[in-house]
């Protein structure tokens, strides 16, 4: 999982040059930090989705296969059972 680095100190000294108090500057930057720190739980980079994602590929790869040979069998049966027929008499 992915974390987020969030400078507290910098986020109030900038409300603080916004003209917030600096009470309100530095509980706006706690708040956020809790904030953004509860959330990050949550995110997921792209190395854990494809962690996730390499099964269902390999499952997807098996099933082509198993439908190209199930046509291919389903086509040669087809041409079978036509053949003979039109071969056989009525």
């Amino acid at each position: 999982m992915s974390t987020i680095t969030f400078d507290t100190l910098k986020f109030a000294q900038r409300l603080e040059k916004a003209g917030a108090t600096r009470e309100y500057a530095i509980a706006e930057a706690e708040a956020l930090a809790d904030v953004l720190s509860s959330g990050t739980q949550e995110l997921v980079t792209k190395a854990d989705l494809e962690r996730e994602i390499a099964p269902i590929r390999t499952d997807l790869a098996v099933l082509k296969w198993m439908v190209g040979m199930s046509l291919a069998l389903s086509t040669g049966t087809i041409a079978l059972l036509a053949k003979l027929f039109f071969i056989l008499p009525h």
